[in-house]
């Protein structure tokens, strides 16, 4: 008698850890070697009621599949296409979607059409990759850059997109409008570089009417550095009707336009710049 309560001791004993075990996410396999408990019919016994955590539960791979066959075969695929798409038999396919309605037949020139669209798509992603690569590299060639390089890059960023003085109409005023955030970050970085003090510039939003205003401003006045109030005031260009713009859509935010106050002076230097380097490409041109 004793030694019969003595095993129903030990077991109860048993039972209590496997299932504070259990309860703390073990799995069988864990618990047997923890407690040391090699017979399945025991170890079973001392973790029953206790359900499994979730961890060792095994994904219904099927159940994904099959709900996957038949997305695919309302989308109008055949069986050989849901095989190769899945990779599973035709009879589970079979099985899966016998209650769905058969997709209409494509004459040929259909299905050629489709598939010849599907290798393009293809083909646009493989140039994309490439690409972006290509862009990647590049930029990565750059490395630091001197104040002289940065300075002659902002010379002729400015000649280029710049106001410039004509011998009929005098514009000696440093004067900067454009519509991508990175020119205007390095003009900015090579106006610091002139040793241009921010009190002297001022920005205002160039914009068509129809477009949504108060986000270009914001938009403008955080790449600038500075506070909606201290825009200038917006110009609108009128919308024609019968014009038909590309630049449209949230991503249209307009022109920042960069002045600089009493620039006269560093006008006249930019456009000798200019020519400076204008007259080194000539040279070695011959």
């Amino acid at each position: 008698m004793t030694s019969s309560t003595s095993r129903y001791a030990d077991f109860e004993n048993l039972r209590e850890q496997a299932i504070a075990l259990r309860r703390e996410g073990l799995s069988l396999r864990q618990i047997r070697d923890r407690l040391g408990v090699h017979n399945n019919d025991i170890l079973n016994r001392l973790v029953k009621g206790e359900p499994p955590p979730d961890w060792t539960k095994r994904p219904r791979a099927k159940d994904d599949l099959r709900a996957r066959a038949r997305e695919l075969r309302t989308q109008g695929m055949t069986y050989d296409q849901i095989q190769v798409e899945l990779g599973c038999s035709k009879s589970s396919i079979s099985l899966w979607v016998r209650d769905l309605p058969k997709p209409e037949r494509r004459n040929p020139a259909e299905q050629a059409k489709i598939a010849a669209q599907k290798r393009w798509e293809h083909e646009l992603q493989v140039r994309d990759v490439a690409r972006r690569q290509t862009k990647d590299d590049a930029a990565g060639e750059i490395g630091a850059m001197t104040d002289r390089e940065l300075f002659l890059v902002g010379v002729g960023l400015y000649w280029a997109e710049g106001t410039k003085d004509k011998p009929y109409a005098r514009r000696e005023n440093v004067i900067f409008v454009n519509s991508d955030t990175d020119v205007i970050r390095v003009y900015l970085a090579w106006l610091a570089l002139l040793g241009i003090e921010r009190e002297r510039l001022r920005f205002r939003v160039m914009i068509h009417e129809s477009a949504d205003v108060a986000a270009a401003e914001r938009y403008w006045a955080d790449i600038a550095g500075i506070d909606t109030a201290l825009l200038g005031k917006t110009t609108l260009k009128k919308h024609n009707p019968r014009t038909v713009r590309k630049n449209v859509g949230e991503n249209y935010r307009g022109c920042l336009v960069i002045s600089v106050l009493q620039s006269a002076e560093l006008y006249r230097r930019i456009e000798g710049w200019w020519r400076g380097i204008a007259s080194v490409a000539e040279d070695r041109l011959g």
